[in-house]
């Protein structure tokens, strides 16, 4: 999500708590709320893919989803 996007977001979002919005300006930040959320989401999840565990005798595991089984690393 760009920078101007967000801003976008907060200027709604201020503009809400003060005046209130249209019903076009509603839709807007639904959308933007939504794009702002799938953003957090995709790059936590590309952190978390980056995530291993150090075992005790020395070997990697690479954090799995919960459906998903544990495969260690050489």
């Amino acid at each position: 999500m760009t920078e101007e996007r967000i801003a976008r977001l907060n200027e709604l979002a201020r503009k809400s708590k003060t005046i209130g919005l249209t019903e076009e300006e509603k839709q807007e930040q639904a959308t933007l709320r939504l794009e702002y959320l799938a953003s957090i989401r995709q790059s936590l999840e590309a952190q978390l893919d980056n995530v291993y565990f150090l075992e005790k005798d020395g070997t990697k595991t690479k954090l799995q989803k919960k459906d998903e089984e544990k495969k260690p690393l050489s």
